[in-house]
């Protein structure tokens, strides 16, 4: 359908559609100073717009809105129509507090009962 259009309208359609991915997607990448949305994300890579994404390899930090949710080592893949690819080489998840050196030991009380008076 989109074929019998013209061609201006064509690329405005596809403006529009970048634009709207970019505004609902709560992923984003963070290079230096810089932030870029990324528009999906899967296991091995995700996919950023090709106009806003800068030479991009190295090491970068992926947040979910405010969240720092993985720190990754990337590589560019593919430029894949309005898509620029890129693939992790290493992608480390982020955790909330520091590592434990132990190990748990069973079940733990979940509460305590008060001392009778």
């Amino acid at each position: 359908m989109l074929e019998h259009l013209p061609e201006d309208i064509r690329r405005g359609l596809e403006e529009a559609r970048r634009r709207d991915r970019r505004r609902r997607s709560r992923l984003s990448l963070h290079v230096d100073d810089e932030v870029v949305p990324l528009l999906r994300m899967w296991d091995d890579g995700f996919a950023l717009d090709a106009e806003c994404a800068p030479g991009l390899r190295g090491l970068v930090d992926i947040y979910d809105g405010p969240r720092h949710i993985a720190q990754c080592l990337i590589i560019a893949s593919a430029l894949d129509g309005a898509e620029m690819t890129y693939e992790f080489k290493r992608a480390t998840t982020v955790a909330d507090g520091p590592a434990r050196d132990f190990g748990e030991d069973g079940e733990r009380p979940s509460g305590y009962l008060p001392a009778p008076v």
